[in-house]
């Protein structure tokens, strides 16, 4: 699977194209009714972002802009968002109402995920400490330097290889008010070089003390994940856990049920799986009689055999 669609969505406001260069500006929503996409084409732009978002500033009351998405910039395959990240910056001062901002959101036609350049976003924290939601798309030159940031509820990072620095620096920031993390790790043949003990200290729980929903999917690694979220301090404060949309057979079930119990949870999402009919039984008979919703659609999970006996397994996102 790649990604085929846009965000619909952000801070629970519809999104709503800013029209590009040359469109006819009809009547605009008003600027906190919806979530703004700034983008420019990928492939040779008349436009760059940059003037994008400066045309949208000069438009639309950004004193009232609540969500924005940043959508394709010129050349994403080839050059990161550094400019896009000093706009931003730069223009802090005339949004003082953003709560949410969303940085790469591009589909497969203008970049594939794992193509898409992308750089330090912890500035955009630093620059926006009101900022509640927060997600970015894209894992080639992604940073993440430890921040401390008061505000932020929701954290996203989607790639198809989320690099170890990354989740190290996600771990090691103190982030009090979160309480959704959703990571998507990857596979190394996309940059995904984070092993289960990178992810301790968000497992710990110590500086995520009002998390709630956890995502830790997408992983070639779903089995060695799975088993560490079995003993970690955190799952027993979450109402969501989710090790979807990952290599999880039934080493890694079997390992998770065998962990803490997990009937407390109000969902389990396991989709896009590689478990056995006995393991799928087994998880649904521990956890459905308590009330969780236990997701385990196979989705598009399929398994490849050579005639060596080689079985090939593949997370739902990697290029």
């Amino acid at each position: 699977m790649t990604i085929g669609d846009h965000l619909h969505e952000l801070y629970r406001l519809p999104a709503h194209a800013f029209p590009g260069p040359g469109t006819p500006v009809a009547r605009l929503p008003e600027p906190d009714s919806v979530a703004w996409r700034v983008s420019a084409d990928v492939y040779d732009s008349d436009e760059s972002w940059t003037a994008a978002f400066a045309r949208f500033c000069e438009t639309v009351d950004t004193t009232r802009v609540r969500a924005l998405i940043v959508g394709a910039w010129e050349e994403a395959y080839d050059s990161d968002p550094s400019d896009v990240v000093e706009a931003l910056l730069a223009a802090r001062d005339r949004l003082p109402a953003l709560r949410a901002l969303f940085l790469g959101d591009m589909v497969m036609e203008e970049c594939e995920i794992s193509w898409i350049n992308q750089t330090d976003v912890a500035p955009l924290l630093a620059g926006f400490p009101a900022l509640e939601e927060f997600g970015v798309r894209g894992g080639s030159g992604l940073g993440f330097t430890a921040v401390r940031h008061a505000a932020l509820r929701r954290l996203v990072v989607e790639t198809g290889g989320l690099p170890a620095s990354v989740v190290r620096g996600i771990g090691a920031s103190d982030l009090p008010a979160l309480e959704h993390l959703d990571l998507w790790l990857g596979t190394p043949d996309y940059g995904g070089d984070s092993e289960a003990a990178d992810l301790e200290p968000i497992l710990s729980g110590a500086r995520l003390p009002r998390l709630r929903h956890l995502a830790l999917r997408n992983s070639e690694i779903q089995d060695a994940v799975a088993a560490a979220v079995a003993a970690a301090p955190v799952v027993a404060r979450l109402e969501v856990l989710d090790l979807s949309m990952g290599v999880l057979t039934d080493e890694g079930a079997g390992a998770l049920l065998s962990g803490q119990p997990l009937t407390h949870l109000k969902k389990l999402d396991l989709h896009h799986h590689y478990l056995s009919k006995a393991l799928e039984e087994q998880v649904r008979q521990a956890l459905e009689p308590a009330g969780v919703e236990v997701d385990l659609d196979r989705d598009d999970a399929e398994e490849e055999t050579e005639e060596d006996g080689t079985v090939w397994r593949y997370v739902s996102v990697g290029e």
